[in-house]
């Protein structure tokens, strides 16, 4: 057994890879904001790569953690010299195991504000990139404008010191323009339609409320590119650790795991250069939107189709929810009649191989995804992952009735009194709607900040009624057999 420190990397276990680079000596070229599980096994482990072709030393990742449970990543970074281990898994249950060094330094914002504003400002800094969830952007998920509250909200107050993602980049942009240093590029790397615009829309209406000339400045002056990123990762569980320490070795106290499928579509739009991505498999492009609302309407909203229904039909991970033929054809009929009319052409892509892919994808019984993952921050989700595909079809004419089933069945779940505690920064609102619905029919419907104006459609409004008594009076399976979706359906190769 190896403790995974620096000095294991001398002599590895056997069939682990480790850095052919020295972590230590790489520079902070990327600032990363939210250091979880889908950071390590995404955009770190493209760096990695790229470490690993003997490039790309100036471009070292400094993690930065801001919320309360971070402090745990800074003590696991600490301990372990800041590696990982991402344990890669495909279908066929074939693993890789790889300790990743891209990551060389981490700063727990709440220890020390003035280091990570001081990183930020520092001219070696060229690109901060994000995964801070759907959540955190302080969105209204209505109105699309921004809409403070909690730390963000705080860091609007005159000479406090920035507790927020959002606050601690406005000074670190405030310092550079006042030192003449150019200003970094902001990379959004989080499932949120136009994560680029979103992300200069929040930031020069953060900033502008702080100083409107700071906010004109980083609204002229700093680049913010759009990207699609994929890769399903799963929370990491004791399960996992053990995994990696009988089978290879390691001694991690917090590994990662993800799918073997991975990709990332990302803008070439930067003000200070880019790593070279390009050369270890990430698109670079032009456009991101296509990629993006495939991946967005197709496989997160997929995610959220499946788990609702899968949790009232007693299913705990996503593949069995996805080896059940009434789940695979309702989600294949939903990704086929709902979701691609509203895509557009997609270079490179063959959809409909896409779709049966996606399947195969969540049907793999290698990763564990857990379906109660994929149900966390529902409220801030399913705005922006599955209303976009109802308001399309509805202004098109099209079917809205397996969108429906899903509004439904979440509103469902909320009601029910028999599972765990919503993870939701609205839980108490759904759940008191959710219970209403017994009473006064649509209620759930009535949260302005979820729905917008299509709590007022008639025809969402009947075919949600509808769903929500389909599944009150059959149950998940019968829902589906009531909608008629649970036809056999071949499944082809792909």
């Amino acid at each position: 057994m190896v403790k995974l420190t620096p000095a294991a990397l001398a002599s590895p276990p056997p069939h682990v890879e480790v850095p052919h680079y020295d972590p230590q000596q790489l520079r902070t070229g990327i600032v990363h904001f939210g250091v979880g599980g889908f950071h390590r096994s995404h955009e770190a482990m493209y760096l990695d790569r790229l470490l690993n072709t003997g490039q790309g030393h100036e471009w070292g990742i400094c993690g930065v953690g801001v919320l309360p449970g971070d402090a745990r990543m800074r003590d696991v970074f600490r301990d372990q010299g800041d590696l990982y281990t991402l344990l890669t898994k495909s279908p066929d249950g074939h693993a890789e195991a790889r300790v990743i060094g891209a990551v060389h330094r981490f700063l727990y914002a709440p220890d020390d504000p003035e280091a990570v504003i001081e990183t930020l400002a520092h001219p070696d800094t060229r690109i901060v990139s994000l995964t801070v969830t759907e959540g955190g952007y302080s969105l209204n998920n209505a109105t699309g404008e921004f809409d403070p509250s909690g730390d963000v909200l705080h860091d609007l107050q005159p000479g406090v010191i920035p507790r927020s993602v959002f606050g601690l980049l406005t000074e670190g942009l405030r310092r550079r323009r006042d030192r003449g240093v150019p200003p970094f590029t902001v990379m959004s790397c989080d499932n949120i339609q136009g994560n680029g615009h979103v992300t200069q829309r929040v930031l020069t209406a953060f900033a502008t409320r702080k100083n409107p000339e700071l906010g004109a400045w980083i609204g002229q002056e700093v680049a913010f590119p759009n990207s699609m990123v994929d890769r399903i990762t799963p929370a990491t569980t004791d399960d996992l650790r053990r995994e990696v320490s009988q089978v290879y070795g390691i001694e991690d106290a917090w590994p990662v795991v993800g799918e073997s499928f991975t990709q990332w579509v990302l803008e070439d739009h930067f003000t200070l250069g880019r790593p070279a991505l390009e050369q270890v498999g990430v698109q670079v492009v032009d456009d991101v939107e296509p990629y993006e609302l495939m991946k967005l309407r197709l496989l997160n909203a997929s995610h959220q189709a499946m788990a609702y229904l899968g949790l009232l039909a007693g299913y705990t991970y996503a593949h069995e929810a996805c080896q059940d033929p009434a789940f695979v054809t309702f989600l294949l009929d939903y990704m086929e009649r709902e979701a691609t009319p509203t895509l557009r052409p997609v270079p490179g892509i063959d959809l409909g191989a896409y779709r049966h892919q996606l399947i195969e994808r969540f049907a793999s019984t290698a990763i564990q995804d857990t379906l109660a993952r994929l149900i966390v921050d529902g409220s801030e989700r399913i705005p922006k992952f599955l209303l976009p595909v109802v308001r399309e079809q509805l202004a098109r004419g099209g079917e809205i009735t397996r969108s429906a089933l899903v509004v439904a069945s979440w509103s469902a779940y909320a009601a029910s009194t028999e599972r765990p505690a919503l993870v939701d920064p609205r839980a108490a609102e759904l759940e008191r709607l959710a219970r209403q619905e017994a009473t006064t029919p649509g209620a759930f419907l009535n949260q302005p900040e979820v729905f917008g104006d299509l709590a007022q459609d008639g025809r969402f409004r009947a075919a949600y009624l509808d769903a929500l008594a389909s599944v009150t009076a059959h149950g998940p399976r019968g829902a589906l057999e009531a909608l008629g979706t649970a036809r056999p359906q071949p499944t082809p190769s792909v």
